[in-house]
């Protein structure tokens, strides 16, 4: 009788030791979505802000990335495929960072005097980093389902036509600041967590973080915002010529040229 007690312990003591491994994993999984997100939203963000050095600039980056140097033609659907992915990663990620909020008022009341009492400025950037995912589960949606449907829609027109005449800068602006607040936080808090510049003065390497952090972040925002000025510019000079694709400089003067869209180009117009 005994050694059956000795025996149903032990392999119970084996089960919660398998069954422990799971929430390491899942963090795992958390912090490798998450850094990929922030790394793709840098990307994204030096892609989009081309508009700044030119519309032809803007042009030949998203043509780049519709296949048109490497085809001869252009495909948006590369465009719907790289976005498809991009949000199974974010949803993987909201799903796993969900586990951590509180779930009913009473944890969020409990959680708010927690942070109020000891004024830990690590706690109030959890905070900041729940509140800004949260706002991005509504505003990144429309953004996402928008280059998921309509990814022949992006180009120096396109794209100023969609900010300013299809009224949807209030929406870029809000998640330019929501974004970019909670991949900062997120970055930082993923350095801290796993060590990453770990000296050997912990609160001096926590403070070098934050520093960097908040660098980094003032940074693409001015990016952002400057790069969100200059599409509704464009976008308000356009709004007479609404819906018109963009044609490139060395196309203009080609005759009958015409920008590449939908996989079909005007071959003898290019050469």
């Amino acid at each position: 009788m005994e050694h059956s007690s000795q025996l149903i312990a032990g392999v119970g003591l084996a089960d919660r030791a398998r069954k422990s491994r799971w929430p390491a994993r899942l963090d795992l999984t958390q912090s490798a979505t998450g850094l990929v997100l922030v790394l793709f939203m840098w990307g994204h963000m030096f892609f989009v802000s081309s508009i700044l050095v030119g519309k032809d600039a803007m042009w030949t980056i998203t043509k780049f990335f519709e296949g048109y140097f490497f085809f001869g033609a252009s495909y948006p659907w590369i465009v719907s495929m790289v976005v498809a992915v991009v949000i199974a990663l974010i949803v993987t990620h909201a799903m796993l960072a969900v586990r951590k909020f509180p779930i009913n008022y009473r944890q969020f009341k409990t959680f708010r005097g927690h942070m109020r009492m000891i004024h830990h400025e690590d706690t109030t950037l959890w905070f900041w980093q729940v509140f800004t995912g949260f706002a991005l589960f509504f505003l990144a949606s429309v953004h996402l389902y928008i280059m998921l449907t309509r990814p022949d829609r992006i180009g120096p027109f396109e794209s100023s036509d969609r900010v300013w005449s299809e009224h949807l800068w209030p929406l870029y602006i809000l998640l330019l600041l929501a974004v970019e607040l909670h991949g900062g936080i997120g970055l930082y808090r993923l350095a801290v967590k796993w060590g990453w510049f770990t000296g050997s003065d912990a609160n001096a390497t926590r403070h070098r973080l934050k520093m960097l952090k908040w660098a980094i972040t003032m940074f693409f925002l001015v990016l952002g915002f400057a790069t969100l000025a200059a599409y509704i510019k464009i976008g308000i000079e356009h709004q007479g010529h609404y819906g018109e694709r963009y044609v490139p400089s060395h196309l203009q003067a080609l005759p009958q040229a015409v920008a590449p869209t939908d996989g079909i180009v005007a071959r003898e117009s290019v050469r």
